[in-house]
């Protein structure tokens, strides 16, 4: 499957049977993954592979057994390999005291930041991850633990100066996909709609 076919054809993927992910093909999809840019090089964006029991260390917090009932997607638990994907902010400001970026003053401090980098450099990961499952054959599920980051990261001994940018479950998809996504059916705005040329533009607010 090449880039232009992937792109528009991956899709989320909820239901998964319970086939384990391949540990060599596992490591050539985060090698891959994890060749995109970041700032500076920086590089910063790391992984914690659940799989097997492990999987449930994380299951246990997020999603508790008395809720599992009324969960609306029941066999994502199924995934055979669960994908933290973590960044350390201070590499940035490491990173950017060194003496060839030492001018740009963003060495001082994440702080400093306008823009927070290590969310955009992680996600260029993350896609890539998402498009490479797709393109083997593979499903793959993007999701956040938001106010579970804190528990998953003490359950996992990840050092504190980590973030939990997201989580990606990957495996086989099953037969029966399930219900979609709530947001499934939302379509994304015209192309003419975000696109400025030369200068910003009202453009065409439509959505096909």
């Amino acid at each position: 499957m090449d880039i232009e076919e992937a792109v528009p054809t991956r899709r989320m993927v909820r239901a998964f049977d319970d086939r384990p992910v391949e540990e060599t093909q596992l490591i050539k999809l985060l090698d891959l993954a994890r060749s995109a840019p970041s700032a500076g090089n920086t590089a910063a964006t790391e992984f914690v592979v659940l799989t097997g029991s492990a999987r449930q260390s994380y299951w246990d917090i997020t999603l508790p057994a008395e809720r599992r009932g009324s969960f609306s997607f029941p066999s994502l638990p199924a995934a055979g390999a669960l994908v933290l994907v973590l960044t350390r902010p201070d590499a940035y400001a490491e990173r950017y005291a060194e003496a060839d970026k030492s001018w740009t003053g963003l060495g001082s401090g994440t702080d400093v930041w306008p823009v927070p980098f290590w969310w955009v450099d992680a996600g260029a990961v993350i896609q890539n991850l998402l498009l490479l499952a797709h393109a083997q054959g593979l499903g793959a599920l993007l999701f956040g633990a938001f106010d579970n980051e804190p528990a998953v990261m003490k359950q996992l001994d990840i050092p504190s100066d980590r973030r939990l940018v997201a989580v990606v479950a990957l495996g086989h998809p099953a037969e029966n996909p399930g219900r979609a996504g709530r947001s499934a059916g939302r379509r994304r705005p015209r192309i003419e709609s975000i696109t400025h040329r030369q200068r910003w533009n009202q453009g065409d607010e439509g959505r096909s």
